[in-house]
């Protein structure tokens, strides 16, 4: 079981949140891994697997033109997820992640291991980040999976240092 899913879950609880999910390049292993850890329907909404542009566009609304103008593996497009995960879920904080985990597919701007990330609480600010991620496209997606994840972890712990 994922230490890290089960941290999450314990600080969503606190919260008396919960999560939803938006993933694109883990298919939904963000959702497996929380899925993993007894009692997480207390605290995990839901999971959307947007793996294609149209899914994206269809289940989150994320803007055609962002996709075009800015492609599936990019900031504004994980921003976008992030907003339209939080906005067809009762879910307090979401995740999204997107990326290239290869072997092909990737480019000199974005080679194969690129991977957005953007975390975001309803009605607060969203954060993303990108990383260059090394490895097979299994070790890419398990990377990016612990990111997911972590992220998650320090945006609770940061609201309640602040809060």
């Amino acid at each position: 079981m994922d230490e890290l899913a089960v941290q999450v879950g314990a600080l969503l609880k606190s919260y008396g949140w919960s999560l939803v999910t938006a993933e694109s390049c883990t298919g939904g292993g963000v959702a497996q891994a929380i899925t993993e850890v007894a009692g997480s329907s207390a605290w995990f909404d839901r999971g959307f697997i947007t793996y294609s542009n149209l899914a994206k566009q269809q289940m989150l609304g994320v803007r055609e033109n962002i996709l075009v103008k800015h492609g599936a593996v990019s900031e504004a497009t994980v921003r976008e997820m992030v907003e339209g995960a939080l906005s067809h879920s009762a879910s307090q904080i979401a995740l999204a992640v997107s990326g290239i985990a290869g072997p092909d597919g990737g480019t000199t701007d974005k080679p194969v291991g690129t991977v957005w990330f953007a975390w975001g609480i309803k009605h607060g600010e969203t954060f993303a980040s990108k990383h260059l991620l090394a490895g097979n496209r299994s070790e890419i997606r398990v990377k990016a999976v612990d990111i997911a994840l972590q992220g998650v972890s320090e945006l609770l712990t940061h609201v309640t240092k602040t809060a």
